[in-house]
C-alpha cells in the first residue's frame, strides 16, 4: 500500500547567497518558511518541483520538504528543517543575526 501523501513545500537554496528559501504561491523565492506555498496534492507538488528544478539562475538543490500547515503559515515537520529555516547556526550570520 503507497504511503500517505503528507503537505508538503519546495525549499531550495539561493544560487548567489546560499540562503534556504521556499517557493511561494506566487513562483517567487522567500526566505520565510511561513511564506511558503504548502501542497496537499501530489501529482501537483511533482510539477511544481519540477518547475522550481528548473530554475538553475536562482535555486540549486530543490527538493520537497514535509511541513505541518499552521498559523501563520507551515511549521518544520521534521528537526533537518527546523535548522534550516533558522538560518546558519553560526553567529551572527543570515537569519539568526535578527534574532540579536
Amino acid at each position: 500500500m503507497p504511503a500517505i501523501f503528507t503537505p508538503k513545500v519546495i525549499t531550495a537554496n539561493a544560487l548567489i547567497e546560499g540562503d534556504v528559501v521556499y517557493l511561494t504561491e506566487t513562483d517567487t523565492w522567500s526566505r520565510r518558511l511561513q511564506d511558503a506555498e504548502v501542497l496537499t496534492d501530489e501529482a501537483d507538488a511533482q510539477i511544481r518541483l519540477i518547475d522550481a528544478s528548473a530554475r538553475t539562475d536562482e535555486v540549486v538543490g530543490a527538493y520537497l520538504a514535509d511541513v505541518k500547515p499552521g498559523k501563520p503559515g507551515p511549521k518544520p515537520a521534521h528537526f533537518r528543517e527546523s535548522y534550516r529555516a533558522k538560518g546558519p547556526s553560526n553567529y551572527p550570520h543570515g537569519k539568526q543575526s535578527e534574532a540579536l
